[in-house]
């Protein structure tokens, strides 16, 4: 829903966890001194028995303290979040996991997290890699969280967090780690059988019960891995499903606008308590509206790996990730949109203001209406996101000194919107409506003067005037893929200096493609023996849980999307529900592709010294060129394609001074670059709008990335084991002030 969505205790999930645990792991038991953040136990043995010399004890406190230990052996500035971190917490996906690192924020879809911003930036300018390669995830969502992404960030909520052994959020720049974030690169890593000293089987349920939902969500997670031949091959497979349902009620306005906006109010109003001058400056909502949306999800996530180290000095994994994350989604909004539409459209201007109150901050908190349009909207989508990877990385030792890795992966994304279909009942030129925001503790009052349940209240037709209902079907697509290729050459001719070089190849293709019909607003007559009624039912039960100010109408009409399809025949694809899409003006800025490839080098030395404390860091140089082709269609339907290159030289500095064994002093500089926007770099028209503020929209593929020189400064005082209390300030701007405190329990 758009604007903030009061949606109380239903938007809240009341869940109680019924938590099963169905593990056989061989996991805990070790007499390998070298195990990590092992708790010796040692007890009196009973003379003749058999004497236990040393329990390892693995869990929750021993993987932050392996995070912890992470971050502080790096040279720039990490956060971890490792495996037991991530299947331990009831986080519902990556997002989720990632909103627990210092300085990390996410956007939310549907109540779960979706998006994340590092340090004050947003989404498009954190680049994710899973196995060492960089991709892109991408799904829809409702509109006031951003709709069909078509743009650079990742959508987190396609994965289940259980998929992942480990996550690491890079906030500051090193030149072996690619190219293309302002706010933070992450890694993700899927589990491998090495990772697993024995043979390894766990399984896990769980189910949370909403009361207000009145369903159980199901989560069911199981991983078997195990070694062969001596330890030099494993095999692992893992698996995550879930399915979530959720209800969202509330209100919002889709934005606030000023009175004079869209022609401003009927000149005739002589409103009491204001003036109509006053109306016209303050500002008004421009869709104020009751809202429910229900969503049901189902998300299957699989990886598989195979590693063989034949010897000491050689190692290869191949690594295999498959998501499938799958919802539907409606929601019903019952309104007043006159206040955002022309005179042309029967709107603002049409709208007669008999009453009203302005508060301190010039804003229309209290309105009384006539001729005021009604709505009522109902729209369904059905949307699936299939990701796959497949990743082959390997370590070779040539000498005592030097080594090589590669990689060589592929990931696709495909996010498909088959079905997202939006039907409208009207009532036109209704007196006497109200709304009321004088009461910020609740939800605000809208009064409409009618009995919204009705069918004698409706229409649905061309009411004439510029105000008709409409049948919008709109089914849309992104496609996303990325193929890498990368080998670095390291030499280590001392403990204190090693030295690191690299070339790395990516190909990145998007591909995006939408339909619409030729005209949403043109609608069929209502055959003869069919009425109102047999199309439509009540929504009903609406506010339970929320703080309903008294009058809110509790149920309404809406249109029933089935019987619309049974007696329209509404997905025919024929005759007045035909769908087009480049000759389409309303599709075409949907329709477009963008091709980047590519091509970078680097060479970094990292280092290790006593400048009267110990000191250590890494210092290097990237240079990366970049080609870009992209496609759209202009106004008359023609594809325009266009071409742009450009390339950067990004040099980057890491230092790590310990002031004490506790206390270490972090400091980073970096030049860093981030692509444009992939709308941004559409040639011909991108959007055009002819509703509310009118406007053509172009993309200029010529445009340069986005560039910026960072500098980061930290303090981290590790006061006990387990501890962390750290500090990060980011002078490239004032978005990134950065506390933190951690301690393992």
């Amino acid at each position: 829903m758009s604007n903030s969505i009061k949606s109380a205790a239903r938007n809240t999930e009341i869940a109680r966890a019924v938590s099963l645990a169905i593990a056989t792991a061989f996991l805990g038991v070790s007499t390998q001194a070298g195990a990590q953040n092992a708790s010796t136990i040692e007890s009196e043995t009973p003379a003749g028995a058999e004497s236990i010399e040393e329990v390892v004890v693995t869990g929750f406190r021993a993987s932050l303290n392996a995070a912890l230990t992470d971050k502080r052996d790096a040279a720039g500035a990490i956060d971890s979040i490792r495996a037991e971190d991530i299947s331990k917490f009831p986080d519902s996906n990556l997002a989720e996991s990632m909103q627990r690192i210092p300085g990390v924020a996410i956007t939310r879809d549907a109540g779960e997290g979706r998006n994340i911003s590092v340090r004050g930036l947003g989404a498009q300018f954190t680049r994710v890699r899973i196995n060492g390669m960089e991709a892109m995830s991408t799904t829809g969502g409702t509109d006031s969280s951003g709709g069909t992404n078509r743009n650079r960030q990742f959508d987190f909520n396609v994965f289940a967090s259980e998929l992942f052994n480990s996550l690491t959020a890079r906030k500051t720049a090193s030149a072996d780690v690619d190219e293309g974030s302002l706010g933070a690169t992450v890694d993700l890593r899927t589990a491998r059988p090495f990772d697993f000293k024995e043979f390894t089987m766990v399984a896990g349920v769980k189910g949370a019960y909403n009361d207000l939902q009145g369903d159980t969500d199901p989560r069911v997670t199981f991983l078997i891995s195990n070694t062969f031949g001596d330890g030099h091959f494993g095999v692992l497979f893992s698996a995550a499903y879930a399915e979530r349902s959720l209800i969202e009620e509330g209100q919002s306005t889709v934005r606030w606008d000023l009175g004079s906006s869209s022609g401003g109010f009927n000149a005739t109003s002589a409103p009491t308590g204001v003036t109509l001058a006053q109306v016209n400056a303050a500002f008004n909502p421009r869709i104020p509206r009751y809202g429910r949306l229900t969503h049901d999800q189902d998300r299957l996530g699989l990886t598989g790996s195979l590693q063989w180290q034949p010897n000491d000095a050689n190692l290869i994994n191949f690594d295999l990730l498959y998501s499938d994350f799958n919802a539907k989604r409606d929601e019903n909004f019952l309104e007043a949109f006159s206040f955002s539409r022309t005179a042309a459209q029967g709107g603002k201007p049409q709208t007669i203001v008999r009453d009203g109150a302005i508060d301190g901050n010039g804003t229309l908190v209290y309105g009384l209406f006539d001729d005021v349009d009604i709505r009522s909207e109902s729209r369904h989508d059905e949307l699936e996101t299939s990701f796959y990877s497949a990743t082959i990385s390997g370590t070779h030792q040539l000498s005592e000194q030097w080594s090589i890795d590669e990689t060589l992966g592929y990931s696709r994304s495909d996010f498909n919107n088959p079905i997202q279909t939006t039907v409208t009942l009207d009532r036109s030129n209704s007196d006497g409506y109200s709304y009321d925001y004088r009461d910020s503790s609740r939800l605000p009052s809208y009064n409409y003067n009618f009995d919204p349940t009705d069918p004698a209240n409706w229409g649905f037709q061309n009411f004439g005037g510029g105000l008709s209902s409409e049948i919008r079907i709109r089914p849309q697509g992104v496609d996303n893929t990325f193929q890498v290729a990368k080998v670095d050459l390291n030499w280590a001719p001392s403990d204190a200096w090693k030295f690191k070089f690299g070339l790395d190849y990516k190909k990145y293709n998007f591909v995006s493609w939408e339909q619409r019909r030729a005209s949403e607003t043109t609608v069929p007559v209502i055959p003869g023996g069919t009425t109102l009624a047999d199309l439509t039912k009540v929504l009903s039960g609406f506010g339970d849980g929320l703080d309903v100010p008294s009058g809110t109408p509790t149920a309404w009409l809406i249109p029933d999307l089935a019987a619309f399809q049974q007696t329209f025949d509404i997905y025919s694809r024929t005759g007045t529900f035909a769908l087009t899409d480049i000759t389409n003006a309303s599709a075409r800025g949907n329709n477009r592709n963008v091709e980047e490839e590519d091509k970078g080098a680097f060479v970094q030395a990292s280092f290790s010294m006593d400048w009267g404390i110990p000191v250590r860091g890494d210092l290097g140089v990237r240079y990366v060129k970049t080609n870009m082709t992209s496609q759209g269609y202009s106004t008359t339907s023609q594809p325009v394609t266009a071409g742009n290159d450009y390339s950067d030289v990004l040099p980057s500095l890491n230092l790590v001074g310990d002031l004490t064994d506790d206390l270490l002093l972090r400091f980073g500089a970096a030049k860093v670059m981030t692509r444009p926007a992939l709308g941004s770099v559409t040639p011909g028209i991108s959007n055009i709008s002819l509703v509310g503020n009118l406007g053509v929209s172009a993309g200029n593929p010529t445009l340069d990335p986005i560039r910026a020189k960072t500098y980061d400064l930290g303090l981290e005082w590790y006061f006990q084991e387990g501890g962390l209390l750290s500090g990060a300030l980011d002078s490239s701007s004032a978005r990134a002030t950065e506390w933190a405190a951690t301690v393992a329990r």
